[in-house]
């Protein structure tokens, strides 16, 4: 079995979207080289939403690239840089990547993250945007 997180976030102004973009290819390389990561995905949706999808051997491997490294740093800034974050995490009985729609699907049934300025759909507990994601980028472990 392998451990799969689906995220989302959404950026609250375009005037973070290079420092976004920034953490996410750090991040993107941490993980490459991060210990018990299978393979992901990133993406974004119609509304903006940029997703990603990360496959682990196991949940500790998840957290232990969370915690540290870039993204631990970038993780505090997205508490005022997105206005919506959402997550969901699972096991999953093979080592492929979900589809787009069955992230979206398992999203849905996700939950969201705290942030500072909340827009009306994250208040309101909305963990997807309407439209379905589109992955364009595909991260292999190294």
């Amino acid at each position: 079995m392998a451990f799969v997180s689906v995220t989302r976030l959404h950026l609250r102004s375009a005037r973070f979207f290079v420092p976004f973009l920034l953490y996410t290819w750090r991040s993107g390389r941490q993980a490459k080289r991060s210990p018990g990561f299978r393979g992901g995905m990133l993406g974004n949706d119609a509304q903006r939403g940029n997703w990603t999808i990360t496959m682990w051997d196991g949940e500790a491997d998840m957290r232990a690239f969370r915690n540290r490294g870039p993204h631990a740093t970038a993780m505090p800034r997205l508490l005022d840089w997105c206005d919506e974050a959402s997550f969901a995490h699972y096991l999953a009985a093979d080592d492929t990547l979900p589809a787009p729609d069955a992230a979206y699907d398992r999203l849905a049934t996700g939950r969201t993250s705290k942030v500072h300025h909340p827009s009306a759909a994250h208040a309101a507990g909305r963990t997807v945007s309407e439209g379905k994601p589109r992955f364009a980028v595909k991260l292999r472990p190294r």
